[in-house]
């Protein structure tokens, strides 16, 4: 069943506490985009005109080295904003954006999102939060790409998606395992030896995307 835009909005933190008639306002400024699997939403580099809160689906941010490998930031799913830190300082798209399958976002111009925030102070503070959180990952993405070794990254994030998912017991990937090893910054060659090698080890069992933990404090002293 396909969720109303008003149910979309009051998902999102970025506007937490908006009263009802404050959600119906927000509705009016936005309008529905849709992308096909594998559809680029946003170059890197591109105007940041406004900012994207996705609907349904999953949206990847990456980045292109000069030899052309990707590596991928973050993954956003249902409720999350995408793009809004440009939309601020005025600056391009600082990378690119792809729908990982097939999305549905809702785009918020920038002109109308900056009016709205003069006359909703509530929602910079929403919009603080957000962000502080997005400094938070990417401080502890960059700490496990320069100074642990895979393992420790695979473990970590196993962890993080545990609580995320509010399961300690059983974690369901939400990206394929390809997509994985370059959110980790490793190859899915080296990635699929480690999880064969944790499996060994007792740490976890995998069924495809479904891993169980079976020792979390292995896991978290990896």
């Amino acid at each position: 069943m396909k969720m109303k835009k008003e149910d979309i909005i009051k998902s999102t933190s970025l506007f937490e506490g908006l009263s009802g008639e404050e959600v119906e306002t927000i509705s009016k400024l936005i309008f529905e985009k849709k992308y096909g699997k594998g559809e680029t939403i946003f170059f890197e580099g591109d105007e940041a005109d406004g900012f994207y809160i996705v609907s349904s689906g999953q949206i990847k941010v990456f980045k292109m080295n000069p030899m052309g490998k990707e590596h991928i930031l973050h993954i956003f799913g249902p409720g999350e904003p995408v793009g809004e830190v440009p939309v601020f300082s005025k600056q391009p798209f600082p990378a690119n954006a792809e729908a990982l399958v097939k999305s549905s976002t809702l785009f918020f111009p920038r002109k109308d999102f900056v009016a709205l925030i003069e006359n909703n102070p509530s929602i910079a503070l929403n919009m603080l939060a957000v962000l502080s959180r997005r400094l938070r990952q990417f401080a502890t993405q960059i700490e496990n790409l320069s100074l642990k070794e895979v393992p420790a990254r695979l473990a970590g994030y196993l962890l993080y998606i545990a609580k995320e998912q509010k399961n300690e017991g059983v974690v369901e990937l939400p990206v394929s395992k390809g997509q994985l090893a370059s959110l980790l910054g490793t190859i899915p060659e080296t990635l699929s030896r480690i999880f064969a090698r944790m499996s060994d080890e007792g740490l976890i069992q995998v069924e495809g995307r479904s891993i169980t933990i079976l020792d979390r404090q292995g896991l978290m002293n990896k």
